[in-house]
């Protein structure tokens, strides 16, 4: 029998362990019948049912961008949503029968647009009689079995990831997030389903949640002391065996954790980030890996496991929504249970259906405050900024994005023992399109500059390493021989490197120089008027992208990180602004850099 909602969390609070969510009794499976049962004349008992998957939603339940105030759009035309995404279960639904089919969720689901914001710190969910989250609402409108805890959960604090929790009518999966004083599970480590054949026994489905031990350090402040994050093959090897004995004939692990095998974070957790391959390759008895942390597509992958040689098959859905993952399973009735014949994956978009007015309906109240919120006005600003011409000239926008960072990381290291050091700060020109006009500032333009969901940390760096860093960054540009036309259309960008992945550092004075070789490019590197010293110690605020290893800089990944905060750098931009009223760019812009060709600048 189900498990009602109150039923279900005294049990997982009592007892830290899984739920068991039993499948409703009404159409019988559909079943396929092929051969005999083993040469006595009765033809094999066979069950199909399907696996449908999401991850890495960030918050996303309209086909809208927030930060552009209109529909989203890519190059690529992709679509993005959980209203996209329930037409697109329906569908499946339709075709399979309801109860042949599970849905789940990979984790990042409460972070990463100005919806999730505003009911996590506009209108919190955590407040008296406050709201129901919306990515609470649309999953149970969807009706999705189970989720697994992502990273970014974390992000807002442990008391709105509980009052989350509590609005969704179906359990949040993370076998190794543990109680750091009992090491037991903090949440669910797996749920149960059963799924009604024609053929008198029930098949179970165990999903087993995992998410990502980075969550110790991303997310330091919020859980240090509270929670811990063990390695997801260390949880897996030990849950994977108590679920099989406990019955389960098809185990699918659900993990936020991508599947390279790599870690972004260095030293600093003996865990791997990225496990999901080491997983499926270690643990014996898993069927299939719901794959996320990634954000990238992959449809159907399969991975050996060692010990048995079965073959694992792994698909990961494109962030957003924008695709649904579905793993279809055939079961062959033989020596008295359940036994997987074959199991495949496939993706499909969620560009090829509309949304489903059943959800924009129950939602359309929350999307117009938000709506009306990101169009609020927020200060003013003396001149109009652009980052037109920010990929090749030192721009004052680019500069207001490093002032916020390096007073926020100046701030937050105050009184402390790196509080003498000088704070630098890197920034990217992320869109060619953003603009602060002179005049009215709404919430929509400050947060346009950083369209990303990054957080600032600050890390250790000295002066020689800084030099490199810098070189690194300047390989975006084409060489140019002195005297030779410049277009710009031509000028960045060189081998692919696109405009995230160069810096702009602050604090700092330097040239590039175009015409000399990637390697050797900054020249005439400056601190307050004096040549580095390649000894000095610096504080370096800088996204966790690129604090994580993301582009490849070198040292950022392995310098000492002094501080970290889980506050979007976009959202930290837009409250800088609220509290000075004014933006006045005489206050903070300066050409700390330039492009030069043997001494002679550029533009």
């Amino acid at each position: 029998m189900p498990l009602n909602r109150r039923t279900f969390l005294e049990r997982t609070a009592a007892a830290g362990a899984g739920v068991a969510v039993a499948g409703a009794a009404a159409a019988p499976a559909v079943a396929e019948e092929r051969g005999k049962d083993h040469g006595r004349g009765r033809p094999q008992k066979r069950y199909s049912f399907t696996v449908l998957g999401t991850t890495d939603l960030h918050g996303n339940v309209f086909n809208w961008d927030y930060f552009t105030d209109k529909e989203f759009d890519d190059k690529a035309h992709n679509d993005v949503g959980l209203a996209k995404i329930s037409t697109l279960v329906n569908r499946i639904r339709e075709e399979k029968g309801r109860r042949n089919t599970l849905l789940i969720d990979a984790g990042d689901t409460i972070q990463g647009t100005q919806l999730s914001y505003y009911y996590a710190k506009v209108d919190p969910i955590t407040a008296e009689r406050g709201p129901v989250h919306p990515m609470a609402q649309a999953m149970n409108a969807i009706g999705y079995d189970a989720a697994a805890l992502g990273n970014h959960e974390f992000n807002y604090g442990i008391p709105v990831l509980r009052k989350f929790e509590e609005q969704c009518d179906f359990p949040l999966l993370g076998a190794n997030a543990l109680d750091a004083k009992t090491l037991r599970p903090a949440f669910p480590p797996y749920s149960m389903h059963r799924l009604r054949t024609p053929h008198g026994r029930d098949v179970r489905v165990a999903v087993l949640g995992l998410t990502n031990p980075g969550i110790a350090i991303w997310d330091k402040q919020n859980v240090s002391g509270k929670m811990v994050f063990p390695g997801l093959e260390e949880q897996a090897a030990k849950w994977v065996p108590k679920l099989r004995s406990m019955g389960a004939d098809v185990v699918v692990v659900s993990a936020h954790s991508g599947s390279s095998g790599t870690s972004s974070y260095g030293d600093q957790l003996p865990y791997v980030e990225n496990a999901a391959g080491l997983v499926a390759e270690q643990v014996p008895g898993i069927d299939a890996i719901l794959v996320g942390h990634a954000h990238t597509e992959i449809p159907e992958y399969f991975v050996t496991n060692k010990e048995t040689g079965q073959q694992v098959v792994l698909s990961e859905p494109l962030k957003w929504g924008q695709r649904l993952t579905l793993f279809d399973f055939d079961l062959v009735w033989e020596k008295g249970r359940w036994v997987v014949e074959r199991v495949g994956a496939k993706v499909l978009n969620s560009n090829t259906v509309p949304e489903d007015p059943e959800i924009t309906g129950l939602l359309g109240d929350e999307h117009k405050k938000v709506v009306a919120y990101v169009n609020q006005v927020i200060g003013t600003s003396t001149a109009a900024m652009s980052t037109a011409d920010a990929p090749w000239k030192d721009e004052p926008i680019i500069d207001l994005i490093n002032h916020v960072q390096a007073e926020t990381v100046k701030a937050a290291l105050a009184g402390g023992e790196y509080a003498a050091l000088p704070v630098l700060s890197q920034a990217s020109c992320f869109s060619r399109t953003a603009a602060i006009p002179a005049g009215e500032v709404t919430i929509k333009d400050a947060a346009g500059l950083y369209p990303f969901e990054n957080t600032l940390e600050a890390r250790l760096m000295t002066g020689a390493q800084l030099k490199e860093y810098l070189e690194f960054s300047a390989r975006y540009y084409v060489q140019t021989p002195a005297g030779a036309p410049v277009d710009t259309s031509k000028l960045t960008n060189a081998n692919g490197t696109p405009d995230y992945n160069y810096d702009a550092v602050s604090g700092l004075t330097y040239e590039v120089d175009i015409a000399k070789p990637a390697g050797s490019r900054i020249v005439k590197l400056s601190f307050e008027g004096a040549p580095v010293d390649p000894a000095a110690r610096f504080v370096f605020a800088v996204n966790n992208y690129r604090a994580s290893g993301g582009g490849n800089f070198p040292h950022i990944a392995a310098a000492q990180q002094l501080w970290a905060n889980s506050e979007e750098i976009r959202n930290t931009i837009i409250a800088w602004v609220q509290a000075k009223g004014s933006v006045d760019p005489s206050e903070f812009a300066s050409v700390g850099w330039k492009l030069t060709r043997d001494g002679v600048p550029v533009f």
